[in-house]
């Protein structure tokens, strides 16, 4: 989040919770925790809500779901923040059965003022973190330096999060979640889909994040399996793709099909691919929508265009495919690549 300097954290309660299945302990705290001075305040604030991007935005769902019914009873003030965050954090420590899951802090948080979309909301944070790190504590005496190695949690964002604004209830409310991807890749879809039991709406963050995420998938994976791609042409597919997201307002599945893909068959083959794609992530994404910027810098970083040779060499291809020559020296026994140029920079 971009502004968070004028939030407010009203409550903050922290039990011990996580992976029941695996032993781990459920401890259950009384009391709400004081935040003494705005150092605090400003400090946790950062902590917990820095991570979320507001354009990627859930709805928790409606029916059967604990989350959603003893959020929505918070904010009609029908439950106590105690007892609301002692409920959630039973749930959380029997839901989270996986062998990857680990034991560690569940937090709820109150907070008001949460800037969206031009408005200020009250919102609910659920946080976990499970990761220490080691620190060494310096402590200055006349005459004498201390030093000692303690145990604790880094500041910079919370291994999961969610925060549920207090907007559009009957529709599951408006719910940004974020999540480390060491997290995320060990625990799958845990925080999302099994405890939140949240789905994503979607907009043209979403439509764009899914239709990229695809493409890369595709050119990097799939493409190769039907049809004899160098690594080189496999670059080129994934700028021309990118490029496509990014010199265009509106996405049109028949003119990117032409613009980048070219071929009939490989048009025909991505196809069917998006069909297939759709059903395992249990995704839509339409042939139709409009691009949005910030999906584009998300994905951007997974779109890397190196040309990796054994451990010698990596080579950065940024344009002009018809620069790159590849051959083999029968002499050496070895395969080359020529690089046309201008002049060295």
């Amino acid at each position: 989040m971009n502004d968070i300097s004028s939030v407010i954290i009203q409550q903050l309660m922290v039990h011990q919770a996580g992976n029941a299945a695996q032993g781990g302990q459920l401890i259950l705290s009384e009391t709400t925790h004081h935040l003494p001075d705005e150092f605090w305040q400003q400090t946790l604030a950062h902590f917990f809500l820095k991570p979320f991007n507001e354009a990627e935005q859930y709805r928790l769902q409606t029916q059967d779901n604990l989350v959603y019914t003893i959020i929505n009873q918070l904010f009609s003030n029908e439950l106590s923040l105690e007892s609301a965050s002692k409920t959630l954090a039973e749930h959380f420590h029997l839901k989270s059965q996986s062998v990857h899951a680990k034991s560690g802090e569940f937090y709820l948080a109150e907070f008001d003022n949460i800037g969206f979309d031009g408005s200020a909301y009250r919102a609910i944070g659920l946080f976990h973190t499970s990761i220490k790190d080691q620190f060494l504590k310096v402590k200055t005496k006349p005459g004498n330096i201390q030093l000692s190695i303690e145990e604790g949690i880094d500041l910079k964002k919370a291994e999961k999060g969610a925060l549920i604004l207090q907007k559009e209830a009957d529709q599951g409310f408006i719910v940004l979640i974020h999540e480390l991807s060491a997290a995320r890749q060990a625990d799958g879809a845990f925080w999302k889909s099994i405890f939140l039991q949240s789905s994503p709406i979607i907009n043209s963050y979403h439509n764009t994040n899914e239709a990229l995420g695809m493409c890369k998938l595709f050119i990097s994976n799939e493409l190769n399996e039907h049809f004899e791609t160098s690594k080189t042409d496999q670059i080129d597919m994934l700028q021309r793709s990118m490029d496509y997201f990014k010199t265009h307002d509106q996405f049109q599945m028949e003119e990117f099909s032409k613009e980048v893909l070219y071929h009939p068959e490989v048009i025909e083959s991505f196809t069917q691919y998006k069909q297939q794609y759709e059903v395992a992530k249990q995704v839509n994404i339409e042939d139709e929508f409009a691009i949005n910027p910030a999906a584009i810098q998300k994905q951007q970083r997974h779109f890397k265009s190196i040309l990796k040779l054994d451990k010698n060499f990596h080579v950065y291809v940024h344009g002009r495919r018809d620069l790159i020559e590849k051959g083999y020296d029968e002499m050496t026994g070895k395969h080359y690549y020529k690089l046309y140029f201008d002049q060295e920079q």
